[in-house]
This record gives C-alpha cells, structure tokens and sequence, in this order.
C-alpha cells in the first residue's frame, strides 16, 4: 500500500468518526439527554481524551454538531420549495420558511443548539461557522430571487443608522453578499428583517412563549408571513400562498 493510499484510509476513517459523532450527537437531542463530550465518547464507545482528538471543547461539539444538523434540515427545506416551479420566487420562500417552522416545532432540541448558541462579538473564532449556516444561505437566495425578480425597493445604505451601515457592508450574516453592489447593500439589512421575524416568530412557539392555540393553528406564523409580505413585494401573493402554508401546518 502507497503512502497516499494510507494516508486516503486515514482521512475516510476521521470523516467517518466525525458522521458518527453527529450522528450519537442528534441521537442524545433526540432522547433529550444532555449534550456533553463525555455523553458523546460513551455513545461511540471510546474515552472521552480520545474524542478530543476529533473535538477540542465543548464548543468545537457544538458547532460541528449545529453546521451537520443545520445542513441536514435545510435538505428538507430546499425539498418543500422545490414542490413548486423555479419561477415561482415567492412561493417558494413561504414553503421552505414553513417548512422550517415545522422541523423546530419536532426537533426543538436540534432547533436550539443551531439557532440558540450565539456568537460573541465580530472577531469571535466562531464567525466562520456563523456565515457557513446553509439555512441561512438558503432563505437569502430565496430573497435575493424575489429581488431579482420584481424589484421591490431597498433602503439606501446611507440612511441607516451607522452600526447598521457598518453591517451590511461587512455583514456577520450567512448569505452570499459579495455579488451585491455597494448601493444595493439595503438588500442585506431586509434580509436582516426577514430573519429577525421569521426567527422570532418561530422561537416563541418553539419554546412556548405563545398561546398554544395560536402555535398549533399557526396563526401568529402566518400573520407574520402576512406583514412582512410587503417589505418584499409579494403581498398580491398571500391569497394564494397562505393556503399552501396552512395546508403543510395541518399536515403537522
């Protein structure tokens, strides 16, 4: 056996201890039991020093974890928009947004350790793993096709407040804005609001901070849909589109 050949084994066998460290990873979030290196280490069956030969810290866990589960759900996602035609910009971004909602309502636990574990600051070693998220990147293409698409207007980047100038000319955001010309940057701030009520909307019911009326009809979901319509141009879509998204809620 060549030097490349083994050194080939050796990378597909890391690559494969990596997968199974997601996998018994999702598997405890899943049995709702703490997530921790030595919890890890005993699923694999191996001692928790050698588990720190794959991952570092506690946090290394995480985000190895958070990116695979956050690639994983977003498979689902992209699946839900492609229900519908390439041309259909808005109805997609209502489906795969559902469809989100609907993975964090069933996989909380997962939902948390993606979306609930913050980074720091700007210069923080995790903004890598931050602007990597393949949700993220999924939700802003979406945006951007409707953009493209009907033109809906954008805020001039020098008429937001400085720290938000600052953002969306630098963003610590999971989208690909390089592309974007320097006067269209107020792209990035809707994409900004966008997130901002989607998530929020969606980490109220998730950890049941709403009436459990509004989070099994859906209804609190679906207004914000509704009111966020306009900032990007589709609310002539809504009659067509809350139907569709009502009929995925129902399907639970």
């Amino acid at each position: 056996m060549t030097t490349t050949d083994q050194r080939t084994r050796r990378e597909r066998q890391r690559e494969a201890t990596y997968d199974e460290i997601v996998r018994v990873s999702r598997a405890l979030l899943g049995e709702g039991t703490e997530l921790s290196l030595r919890a890890v280490a005993a699923g694999m069956g191996m001692t928790a020093p050698a588990l720190y030969r794959y991952v570092a810290s506690y946090q290394d866990l995480v985000d190895l974890v958070a990116l695979e589960v956050d690639r994983a759900a977003t498979a689902t996602f992209a699946a839900a928009a492609d229900t519908l035609p390439v041309d259909d910009v808005a109805g997609r971004l209502a489906m795969s947004t559902t469809e989100f909602r609907m993975w964090a309502l069933t996989a909380p636990r997962e939902f948390g350790l993606v979306f609930a574990n913050p980074v720091a600051d700007t210069s923080c070693s995790r903004r890598e793993a931050l602007t990597l998220s393949a949700s993220g990147h999924l939700f802003t293409d979406q945006m951007r096709a409707i953009w493209e698409r009907r033109g809906f207007p954008v805020p001039p980047v020098e008429s937001l407040p400085s720290t938000a100038r600052a953002a969306v000319l630098d963003p610590l955001i999971p989208a690909e804005t390089e592309s974007i010309a320097a006067a269209d940057r107020g792209l990035v701030w809707v994409y900004m609001q966008g997130w901002t009520q989607l998530y929020g909307v969606v980490a109220l019911e998730v950890f049941g901070h709403m009436d459990p009326r509004l989070i099994e009809s859906g209804d609190m979901f679906v207004d914000v849909m509704r009111r966020f319509a306009p900032t990007i141009g589709i609310t002539d879509e809504m009659d067509r589109l809350e139907p569709l998204m009502r009929a995925r809620i129902a399907r639970g």
